[in-house]
């Protein structure tokens, strides 16, 4: 029979003297086994009522009596949330109605939990941790049920016999639950202190903090990861794996692999027990509640099944196709190698780097001879077109003198400086405003070596060599390049196409 709200503050006056109600309001609670009410008396003090609806709710509410008689003030003063009290209570019957002290606080819906964030999440882990840290005397003293690993298995499969009896249970179901409950491994746990009741009615927040617990109805000592089943029931894997983790940090036992899995068991094996248990009262409503559930988790398990097939499928022919693998191979290796020694190890891609090529001369051998990194052939190498021209008229006077200089030392010392007259690439535009100077310049340059050509026509080849083969250094005007001349040889000077760059002393080492 169900009470309403004034019922239960007039049972209230009666379970604690002194008690003069002044507002009443319904509070949620397990719909099924109770009723419930929150209290304000005239002195502003809030008090909560729990009626039980049938003889084994009772007789639940009694066994947190004796929890809560437990729970003494050293150990309460170890948890990090408030534990109630009871006040009082008034019997009718068989049934006995529990009044407790007001606790701060008030709960909140599971999708209001979900979106309250981290910080709620980490705080409802934490308070899962204390608990489980309980000692478990605590349980023993007061002769509440304690299971090891392996007897909790056990007392799992008996309440699967008892549940397939009612022919209500979908094979599907059965056999998920048989193979999981014959899994040993998967039932190798260290027994804890366990809630035995905890969901999201009987968390109390303040703000982001868990500032009390209720419903200690189910204390026992058995499998931690039943108090994880009611948040698998959510259906928020991250808000799970958040809770998970804070809990994780704050337990101080090893971390069990297999809890979220027990917990996802577990929550679905409830469904079997709520049938069991309308079966046993004959409520019809209850049951074709539970019918209708197991229905959907079977349409669930089998989509899951059948879509982990299809990945099985999947994995397989990706395996059966043959791989090729091109290894690339050492041209360079024999022939008569071995296949690994001729298998070199190649980058994956070449990496070019492209650089300006700069004009460089050529030695007596043939081979290309650039400037020498750090000489004055080699800075002058790293500048632009436009810098040598500003280096030139940097350059002056002190530049002439020292030519000057190296060339009345004459073969004594050998070629100390080599003039060398930088040609932009043939056919390339002359800079606008600057063709008639480009032009008058050329034709300097080129009479000027025309000049020192006539002067010494017995100039040395390039590649000359001594009697015993040695190469000789090329003379200092020998060195020197013309420019480019005509079909007839004549200097082109500003009838040509390509125009000179000034001249550029660089000194030799």
């Amino acid at each position: 029979m169900k009470r309403t709200p004034m019922e239960l503050a007039a049972m209230a006056s009666a379970a604690v003297p002194g008690l003069t109600p002044t507002g009443v309001a319904g509070s949620p609670d397990d719909a099924a086994d109770f009723d419930a009410a929150l209290l304000v008396d005239d002195a502003g003090r809030r008090w909560r009522v729990r009626s039980p609806k049938h003889l084994e709710a009772s007789m639940r509410l009694e066994t947190e009596l004796l929890v809560l008689r437990t729970f003494v003030p050293a150990v309460r003063a170890e948890l990090p949330f408030v534990l109630p009290y009871v006040a009082g209570t008034v019997r009718q019957g068989e049934l006995c109605t529990f009044v407790y002290s007001h606790l701060p606080g008030a709960t909140r819906s599971i999708d209001t939990l979900m979106t309250s964030g981290r910080a709620v999440a980490a705080e409802i882990g934490r308070a899962m941790a204390a608990v489980h840290a309980l000692p478990r005397e605590l349980v023993t003293r007061a002769d509440l049920p304690s299971y090891t690993a392996n007897e909790f298995r056990q007392r799992r499969l008996n309440e699967l016999d008892q549940a397939a009896t009612t022919g209500l249970i979908p094979s599907v179901l059965l056999r998920r639950w048989e193979h999981a409950l014959e899994d040993v491994s998967l039932w190798r746990f260290k027994p804890t202190v366990v809630h035995g009741d905890l969901h999201e009615d009987n968390i109390l927040l303040t703000g982001e903090r868990v500032s009390a617990v209720t419903g200690w109805t189910d204390l026992r000592v058995g499998d931690p990861a039943d108090d994880f089943a009611w948040l698998i029931a959510a259906n928020d894997p991250r808000f799970t794996e958040t809770v998970h983790g804070a809990y994780l940090e704050a337990s101080t036992d090893p971390e069990d692999p297999h809890l979220i899995r027990r917990a996802a068991l577990s929550a679905e094996f409830a469904l079997a027990q709520w049938l069991v248990r309308g079966v046993a009262a004959e409520n019809s409503t209850m049951v074709d509640e539970a019918v209708e559930m197991l229905a959907t988790l079977e349409e669930d398990v089998l989509e899951q099944e059948a879509a982990d097939q299809r990945a099985g499928q999947y994995r397989a022919a990706a395996d059966a196709v043959p791989r090729t693998v091109n290894v690339p191979v050492d041209a360079d290796a024999p022939a008569d190698a071995p296949a690994d020694a001729r298998a070199a190890a190649k980058p994956d891609s070449a990496k070019v780097t492209v650089a300006p090529i700069e004009p460089a001369g050529e030695q007596a051998d043939g081979t290309e001879d650039g400037p020498d990194e750090g000489t004055e052939a080699g800075i002058e190498a790293a500048y632009t077109d436009g810098d040598r021209l500003a280096a030139d008229e940097v350059a002056g006077d002190s530049v002439a003198a020292d030519d000057d200089e190296t060339r009345a030392s004459g073969s004594a010392q050998g070629p100390g400086l080599a003039e060398v007259i930088v040609l932009p690439a043939r056919g390339a535009a002359v800079p606008a405003g600057d063709t008639d100077a480009d032009a008058d310049t050329g034709s300097e340059n080129s009479e000027a070596a025309a000049a020192e050509a006539e002067a010494k026509p017995e100039a040395a080849e390039p590649d000359a060599q001594t009697e015993d083969g040695a190469e000789t250094a090329p003379d200092a005007e020998a060195a020197v390049d013309t420019a480019p001349t005509g079909a007839d040889g004549a200097g082109t000077g500003s009838d040509t196409a390509t125009t000179a760059l000034p001249l550029i002393p660089v000194r030799k080492q």
